[in-house]
């Protein structure tokens, strides 16, 4: 066996091959910015976990999956470093859904329950307050001084609540919603009057956190007769008995000093024989399309949505073209080279627009005061502008015009000034007119360029509430029925549905602020289609 050896041929060593290029995967960002990126990363998980302890003790369920998503989330998009697009898009789409997405979606869901006055809480808390409420003091019973305390360490607002009380005998108590045991004497102090002022491991709340606590009204210590012990101020408790008792098998309230029973109807309880009056605190509940169908088919409700709703709209419209008219004429005016100082009169035309709107509305509500305002005194009129239907609507109209044509004035400026100069000269060397040079090159132009904004100022003075409220308050009012006023927008009838009058009613102002949504919707997209088409014309 023979081998033949080869002789080798030797490899040439060539040049070192170039360095890498630092790329995507080679960079590294500085210490502190990883340092700085997972401090904040845990930053936001420790306030996701306060906030779930804040929605815990709310009984919001819901909210803990949110919290949790959300938290998640950002760990998710911003401990790697894929998913680059989401780390900038991430904090736009949690604005997104908290400020623009959510108000909707509640709104929506308000629509259809009876949210509103004595409709604020549900059928369990509601009945719970009923019961609490009732409690009277049995007689020849002792009472207790009191202090209010939750446990060491807990949060003053949202701390499970306890009574510590004290005896004509001075022997000390603590009393929660379980019961009532004995207080150890071991760190405890108290006033000479026996009011508790510290004890260990719980934390005594001050007079205003003790008022900021509304759920102490329901808080009752069961005692082993079947008694409670009730606070009774700031200092004092008594040993009491509820008059009022639920039987969970008929779903009734029964009193036990009257014998009468009540049974729940539309949200109340109210006595089961028709006779008395029903318990003021009533349930929030689901109604369906109630809502809707109350500011269809009522006539009253009905007859003032039409009215308001025509107003409505005439307000907007006319709104938006007298501003736009004025401002563009005025831009118009002060776009002709031949005029000196226009930097002046534009300096001079845009000051409505630096003074606060909600000045310049008083200010106006005062110049059209009847026996003492500006307007009746220089033109000598006698118009009740605020009082009378109509001329209050004229006043609206005015000073909206006057706090709306500067803005119309800077836009049409603008646009003016962005339209080339040789499409003017190239019309004026075919030889057409000023005004023909107008109506077919510079308005279809301009109109392109402002007609969103048109529609954007349509709908701000749909919902155009603080000059309505500012001004008039939506009166003045023609019949007895103070809830529709003359000069109404949708928004002020909706706001007084929602938060004044004697029965505040959220459900059907939701309803309302849907109908808003919904027109202002629909008008806006036909605005829409029209600028586009201005658009395929040039």
């Amino acid at each position: 066996m023979s081998t033949d050896l080869k002789p080798t041929t030797p490899v040439e060593q060539g040049p070192p091959p170039p360095a890498r290029p630092l790329g995507r995967g080679t960079v590294r960002a500085p210490l502190w910015a990883t340092v700085t990126k997972w401090v904040l990363i845990a930053l936001a998980v420790l306030l996701g976990a306060y906030l779930v302890q804040r929605v815990i003790s709310a009984g919001y369920g819901i909210g803990v999956v949110v919290v949790a998503v959300v938290v998640m989330a950002v760990v998710a998009v911003y401990s790697t470093r894929r998913a680059v697009p989401m780390k900038y898009l991430l904090p736009g789409l949690v604005l997104l859904l908290a400020l623009q997405v959510w108000p909707i979606v509640y709104t929506v869901a308000t629509a259809f329950t009876n949210y509103g006055d004595g409709h604020a809480v549900s059928k369990e808390e509601a009945t719970r307050s009923i019961i609490a409420n009732s409690v009277q003091e049995v007689p020849g019973t002792p009472r207790y001084r009191m202090s209010v305390a939750v446990p060491a360490g807990s949060s003053p607002d949202t701390g499970d609540l306890a009574l510590l009380l004290t005896d004509p005998q001075g022997k000390s108590y603590v009393g929660t919603s379980k019961g009532l045991k004995d207080l150890p004497s071991d760190g405890v102090s108290k006033t000479v009057t026996g009011k508790i002022t510290a004890a260990k491991g719980w934390t005594i709340l001050t007079a205003r956190q003790v008022n900021a606590r509304k759920d102490l009204a329901n808080l009752a210590v069961p005692t082993s007769d079947g008694g409670g012990i009730k606070p009774v101020g700031l200092s004092e408790a008594f040993v009491g008995k509820t008059t009022i008792v639920y039987d969970a098998a008929k779903d009734t309230l029964t009193n036990t000093t009257t014998g009468k029973v009540y049974v729940p109807r539309n949200a109340f309880w109210v006595p089961q024989d028709g006779q008395g009056d029903a318990f003021p605190t009533g349930w929030k509940e689901n109604v369906g399309l109630k809502n809707f169908s109350t500011l269809l088919t009522n006539e009253t409700i009905r007859a003032g949505f039409l009215s308001i709703f025509v107003w409505n709209v005439v307000f907007a419209v006319v709104s938006v073209g007298s501003t736009f008219l004025l401002g563009m004429l005025l831009a118009l005016l002060f776009d002709d080279n031949r005029i000196k100082g226009r930097k002046v009169y534009r300096s001079i035309l845009i000051l409505p627009y630096a003074i606060p709107g909600f000045v310049t509305a008083l200010l106006w509500r005062s110049m059209f005061n009847q026996d003492f305002g500006l307007i009746n005194n220089l033109t000598g009129l006698d118009v009740d502008w605020l009082g009378n239907p109509w001329a209050a609507k004229a006043a609206i109209l005015l000073t909206n015009l006057w706090l709306g044509f500067p803005y119309m004035f800077l836009v049409c400026t603008g646009a003016l000034q962005s339209i080339p100069g040789d499409v003017r000269e190239a019309a004026k060397i075919d030889g057409a007119s000023p005004f023909r040079t107008l109506r077919s090159i510079i308005m279809p132009l301009l109109l392109v360029a402002v007609g969103p904004l048109l529609i954007a100022s349509f709908a701000f003075n749909f919902n155009n509430f603080g000059l309505i409220y500012l001004l008039t308050k939506g009166g003045p009012y023609e019949s007895a029925d103070t809830s529709i006023g003359s000069s109404d927008l949708l928004i002020t009838y909706a706001f007084r549905l929602a938060f004044s009058g004697v029965t505040p009613n959220y459900g059907l102002a939701s309803t309302v602020s849907i109908f808003i949504f919904v027109i202002v919707a629909l008008m806006s997209y036909a605005g829409f289609r029209r600028t586009k088409n201005l658009e395929e014309v040039n």
